[in-house]
């Protein structure tokens, strides 16, 4: 008898439904159950008290995307296999494996190994030890996880499975958008998920959009340009962020083994999947006590919501010199990437032409427009 599971999602109002054993079997491998363990929004909590959501609730949310995305693509002709689904399917599940504790928080201090690296490694190991997996029989979860890795490494032959799980227009920034806009309660990220889905089509090999999801698409990118600012890139996050890193800096400076990983080293990705959220919050509630003034100071700064002040400007700040509370830096934005896949609209008389061309409200102008703001944090005046 086949398992099944029905998993409540309250960002889609519904459920999704899970019966693939090899799919089950990896949402319930250890490092997938660490997800439950780093939350999607890194510290964002501290100004939007409802953004405790994790990866796991969002990598499983964008399976639910990409389930019905192929299901709508085969509705329209597209040729998609059931072990290609699967693919895809383990693909979007799996495509944040590799963050570390707070998301990109940490990213850039605790290990010098962007988390898509991380994360491919991962797929590599879990697909090499499969084949000890107790799965039902005729089900082949190294060949599954290989085609996952090739949709996912984008060397797969058919490009828009690849599409479908990382460009401009994705399952993973579908979910995100919406998810992360229902647990802050920032209404500008709402975007109209099941028309876009149901929109989307294949020409040529690549994902493109029927003109009719014009509209849609065009709020899709504003809506992702605006939850950058005020949420992903707010200035409080910005500050938060700034004194866990300076707090991870100096309990390095003073002891080189702290969360220390050797990259080099066979048990690198264990010792990382070990470490998330919690771990790291338990230091910092531990080195309050410390004997060191500054490590100390950040650390109950942060357990107490004691944050930096900082200001936003359009000009760069005076460096000021060397200290572990204050400093500068710059964020930058825009709002769609020409260089990178663009989003085509594709015409009933078979015309296929970028979103820029094809859109009333974006021009080119508009879309690679890049807003740059530079930050300077510092300690509050009391």
């Amino acid at each position: 008898m086949t398992k099944r599971k029905i998993i409540n999602d309250p960002v889609y109002d519904g459920f999704l439904s899970v019966d693939d054993p090899v799919i089950l079997q990896v949402i319930e491998h250890p490092w997938f159950q660490r997800q439950r363990r780093i939350k999607q929004l890194g510290l964002t909590h501290l100004v939007y008290p409802g953004a405790m959501h994790t990866r796991f609730s969002h990598m499983l949310g964008a399976l639910n995307l990409m389930k019905r995305a192929l299901e709508v693509l085969k509705q329209k002709g597209v040729e998609i296999s059931d072990e290609e689904c699967r693919g895809a399917k383990l693909a979007i599940l799996l495509h944040d494996l590799g963050h570390g504790p707070f998301s990109h928080t940490s990213e850039r201090v605790l290990v010098d190994v962007p988390h898509e690296e991380i994360t491919l490694l991962m797929m590599q190991r879990m697909r090499d030890e499969s084949g000890k997996w107790k799965v039902e029989s005729g089900t082949d979860a190294q060949k599954a996880l290989s085609m996952c890795i090739d949709i996912f490494t984008n060397t797969y032959h058919k490009h828009f499975l690849h599409q479908l799980v990382s460009s401009q227009l994705d399952m993973d920034r579908l979910d995100y958008l919406g998810r992360d806009s229902f647990f802050t309660g920032v209404s500008e990220g709402i975007v109209g998920t099941d028309r876009i889905i149901s929109m989307l089509n294949v020409h040529d090999d690549e994902l493109v959009v029927d003109e009719k999801g014009i509209y849609s698409v065009e709020k899709f990118i504003i809506s992702r340009r605006l939850m950058y600012w005020q949420v992903y890139m707010h200035k409080t996050v910005i500050a938060a962020d700034q004194l866990l890193l300076n707090i991870l800096r100096r309990a390095r400076e003073l002891d080189p083994t702290v969360f220390h990983f050797d990259t080099s080293s066979p048990y690198f990705l264990d010792r990382f999947a070990e470490v998330d959220d919690d771990d790291i919050m338990v230091a910092v509630k531990h080195w309050q006590h410390s004997d060191d003034e500054i490590l100390s100071t950040l650390c109950r700064n942060m357990v107490n919501r004691r944050l930096p002040a900082i200001q936003f400007s359009n000009e760069p700040f005076p460096e000021p010199k060397s200290s572990y509370f204050e400093g500068t830096g710059r964020l930058a934005n825009r709002s769609y990437d020409f260089a990178d896949q663009e989003i085509k609209v594709l015409y009933k008389d078979g015309r296929c032409v970028d979103i820029s061309e094809a859109s009333d409200q974006l021009d080119r102008h508009f879309l690679e427009k890049q807003v740059t703001k530079y930050y300077y944090y510092h300690p509050k005046k009391h």
